[in-house]
């Protein structure tokens, strides 16, 4: 009966470490990840991709009203999976770290420096009772110094430095697949390309383009542009992805 009673203490206690060392409650939060669509993240030598799957649970919806993916600043993009309104609010602190950092320097925000302040808030929700963690994991792309930078934040507070990766739903089999056919030096089509490919190989090998979202932070530039539903069907054509709906037969 103690037992069980320490058990539960561990399980509601953000505060409270287990004998083993883990925080239950964090962990919690990996798994609401877990169970939002997929978000993918990719960089390349001219910029980087955001790519997000925003299935729609009812044909009533308006899927412009499902937003995935976020203008931080002119040079930085952020995707989430998870649960949205904790994205929001994240989100929200993001912008507003981007713009005092204009106010306070004379200049744009780094991504690496953006992230750390996002997770630095994200991680004192793991340490203060009567709070619980953000259930949402962040993909922060954007062009710092000229180079392209992709990072993740964890629902612990710990940021990640990545290449290529997903977050959210199938986060195994589209990372094995990010794997297999990363390319470091393709440009931001290819990047675009990979990204859909990942979508489209957990979705029975073809993408709506109403139930895609895509934006790329190019590195020439440095700007962040978010993709309408006719340049994602573009390029989902371009890719052979594009679900036309003609699977079925008349008899």
């Amino acid at each position: 009966m103690q037992g069980q009673a320490q058990q539960q203490a561990y399980d509601r206690g953000i505060t409270i470490f287990s004998p083993d060392g883990r925080l239950y409650q964090v962990e919690y939060a990996r798994e609401a990840v877990k169970r939002g669509t997929a978000s993918i993240g990719v960089r390349t030598a001219d910029g980087v991709v955001l790519a997000v799957d925003k299935r729609v649970p009812s044909a009533l919806l308006e899927d412009s009203s499902v937003e995935k993916i976020h203008k931080a600043d002119n040079h930085i993009g952020i995707a989430s999976a998870g649960h949205v309104a904790d994205a929001r609010q994240l989100i929200d602190f993001a912008r507003r770290q981007t713009q005092v950092n204009q106010l306070r320097y004379g200049e744009p925000i780094g991504v690496e420096t953006l992230t750390k302040e996002v997770t630095d808030h994200i991680q004192q929700y793991t340490q203060v009772g009567g709070a619980r963690p953000f259930g949402v994991a962040l993909i922060v792309g954007g062009i710092e110094n000229g180079e392209p930078r992709l990072f993740e934040t964890d629902p612990s507070g710990t940021p990640y430095e990545w290449k290529a990766l997903a977050v959210g739903a199938d986060r195994g089999e589209l990372q094995d697949y990010l794997e297999e056919n990363y390319d470091e030096n393709a440009d931001l089509d290819g990047g675009i390309a990979l990204a859909l490919d990942a979508l489209a190989s957990v979705n029975d090998g073809s993408l709506l383009p109403s139930e895609v979202g895509l934006a790329t932070v190019d590195a020439e530039t440095e700007s962040f542009e978010q993709f309408d539903h006719d340049k994602i069907e573009s390029h989902l054509e371009e890719n052979d992805l594009l679900d036309t709906g003609e699977d079925e037969t008349d008899e």
